[in-house]
C-alpha cells in the first residue's frame, strides 16, 4: 500500500524536474547545498593550516629543542667531568659549575620533552642518576689520588656513549620528525581548493543556463554569490600561497637549527674524545680516532650550514674551528713525545668555547628565523 504514494511522489519530483521552473528549483537547492559545502571545508582547510602553525610555532620547534638540549646537555657534561679530571686532585670550581649545569639543564629539558615522548625518555631517566654516581665516584677517588678513578670515569663515560646518549639522539630525532610532520600539514589544500573552484565554475554554468532559458543576459543575485565565491576562493587560495611559502622558508630554517645542532653535538663529542685521550694516558688511540672522524664531520656541517646561511656566527665558528684544530695536533706533538703536562695544559685554550659560543648563537639566530617564517602569516 505504501509503494503507490512512493510512486506518485517519485513521479511529481520527476516531472518537476522536466520543467523549467522545476530545474530552477533544483539548481538553487543543489548551488545552496554546495555553498554550504565549500564554505565549510574551505574554512576548515584554513583553519586546519593555522593550527598546524599554531602548533609548529608553540610544540613541534620547541619540543625539538628541548630534546636537543637534552643531547647537547649530556654531552657537555661528559666533556667536562673528563676535562675536570685531567686536573687532579680537587677539580677547578668552574668545571665543575659546568658540569652541575649541564646536568641541571638536561634535567629540566628532560622534564619537558617527558610530556611528549615518555616512552623515548625512560632510558634517561632511569640511566641518568648512575652515571652521575660514577661521577661522584670518580670525582671522589680522583681527589684522593686512587687511580681507579680513571676506571670510574672510564665507565661512567662508556655509560653515557652507549646508554645515554643514543637515547638522547632517539628522543631528538622523534621531535624533530614531528616538526617536519607539522610542516606537511600546512601543505597547500588542494581538495578544498578544488571544490570551491567547482563552485565557482558551477554559478558561472548556472548564469548561462538562466540566460538563455530567460533571456536575461544577467541575474543580479547569481552575480553577487559567483562574486562573493570569487572572493572567497581568491582570499583562500592566497592565504594558503602565503603559508605554503613561509612553510618552506621554514623548512630551510629548519634544517639550519638541525645542521647547527647537530655541529655543536660534534663539538662537544670531539671535545670529549679529545679529553679522554689524555685521560688514557698513552692507551688512547681510539679516542684519537674518534676525535679525527667525528671533527672530520664537524668541518662538513660548519661547510653545510655556510651554504645554507653563511651568517657571522657560521663564520666565526669555521675560524675557530681550524684554530682549536692547529692547537689539537699540538697536544697530540707533546703527548706523543711524553710531555704529557704540556698537552694537558694546551687543553685549557679558548678556541673550543669560542666555538661553542658561536654555534651556540647560530642557532639562536636560525631559531628566531623559524619563528619569524611560521609568524608571518596572520589569519585574523
Amino acid at each position: 500500500m505504501d509503494s503507490q504514494p512512493r510512486q506518485a511522489l517519485v513521479r511529481r519530483v520527476t516531472g518537476l524536474a522536466r520543467s523549467t521552473p522545476g530545474r530552477l528549483s533544483l539548481i538553487i537547492l543543489v548551488l545552496a547545498i554546495a555553498s554550504l559545502a565549500s564554505g565549510a571545508l574551505t574554512t576548515w582547510s584554513v583553519n586546519r593550516q593555522e593550527q598546524a602553525l599554531e602548533d609548529l610555532a608553540t610544540r613541534s620547534e620547541p619540543l625539538a629543542h628541548a630534546a636537543q638540549e637534552v643531547y647537547r646537555a649530556l654531552q657537555d657534561a661528559d666533556a667536562t667531568a673528563a676535562s675536570a679530571f685531567l686536573s687532579g686532585g680537587l677539580e677547578p670550581p668552574q668545571l665543575r659549575d659546568r658540569y652541575e649545569a649541564d646536568i641541571a639543564q638536561a634535567q629540566a629539558a628532560l622534564s619537558v620533552a617527558t610530556a611528549s615522548s615518555p616512552d623515548l625518555t625512560a632510558t634517561l631517566a632511569a640511566q641518568l642518576p648512575v652515571y652521575t654516581g660514577l661521577i661522584e665516584t670518580a670525582r671522589t677517588n680522583n681527589r684522593q689520588g686512587f687511580p681507579v678513578g680513571a676506571a670510574y670515569l672510564r665507565e661512567a663515560s662508556g655509560l653515557m656513549r652507549t646508554e645515554l646518549l643514543p637515547s638522547a639522539q632517539e628522543l631528538y630525532r622523534a621531535e624533530t620528525d614531528r616538526v617536519v610532520s607539522a610542516q606537511h600539514e600546512a601543505n597547500f589544500p588542494w581538495g578544498s581548493m578544488s571544490v570551491a573552484l567547482a563552485f565557482v565554475i558551477a554559478l558561472v554554468l548556472t548564469q548561462r543556463y538562466l540566460t538563455r532559458k530567460t533571456n536575461r543576459l544577467l541575474n543580479i543575485g547569481l552575480l553577487i554569490a559567483t562574486g562573493a565565491a570569487g572572493l572567497s576562493l581568491l582570499w583562500a587560495t592566497t592565504v594558503s600561497v602565503l603559508v605554503i611559502n613561509d612553510v618552506a622558508d621554514s623548512r630551510t630554517a629548519s634544517e639550519k637549527v638541525d645542521v647547527l645542532a647537530q655541529a655543536r653535538i660534534a663539538t662537544l663529542t670531539a671535545r670529549g674524545e679529545e679529553t679522554l685521550t689524555l685521560v688514557a694516558r698513552g692507551a688512547g688511540q681510539a679516542y684519537e680516532k674518534n676525535f679525527v672522524e667525528v671533527s672530520e664531520k664537524l668541518e662538513g656541517q660548519l661547510e653545510q650550514a655556510k651554504r645554507l646561511d653563511n651568517t657571522e656566527a657560521v663564520d666565526q665558528a669555521m675560524r675557530h674551528f681550524r684554530q682549536w684544530q692547529q692547537v689539537h695536533q699540538r697536544i697530540r706533538e707533546a703527548d706523543d713525545a711524553g710531555q704529557y703536562n704540556d698537552a694537558v695544559a694546551l687543553i685549557d685554550n679558548p678556541y673550543f668555547d669560542s666555538l661553542d659560543q658561536d654555534l651556540v648563537r647560530a642557532i639562536g639566530e636560525a631559531r628566531q628565523d623559524f619563528s619569524d617564517e611560521v609568524a608571518t602569516v596572520s589569519y585574523t
